[in-house]
């Protein structure tokens, strides 16, 4: 896959941070940005995994509820009798 070049804006106490821990992890800076950016965007879809599992489970309470709802008079005419 080709590298793209780009020029971003940080400010200078953040980008003393990056420089330092690039150089820690003995790795560039570029490396640094494309990791960073690459669990940014991991941590994103994981979000937008859990709301749309979420929002599958909303609507299922809800379908639940519902059924709960129209077999309870159903219910109580099989048991009424019973006690």
């Amino acid at each position: 896959m080709p590298n793209i070049k780009t020029a971003i804006s940080i400010e200078k106490p953040i980008f003393d941070q990056v420089n330092d821990l690039a150089q820690n992890l003995n790795i560039s800076r570029s490396r640094l940005f494309v990791l960073a950016a690459q669990e940014f965007i991991r941590r994103h879809k994981n979000l937008e995994l859990l709301k749309a599992i979420n929002e599958a489970y909303d609507d299922l309470q809800e379908s639940e509820t519902k059924i709960i709802e129209k077999m309870q008079p159903r219910h109580l005419k099989m048991v009424k009798n019973q006690w």
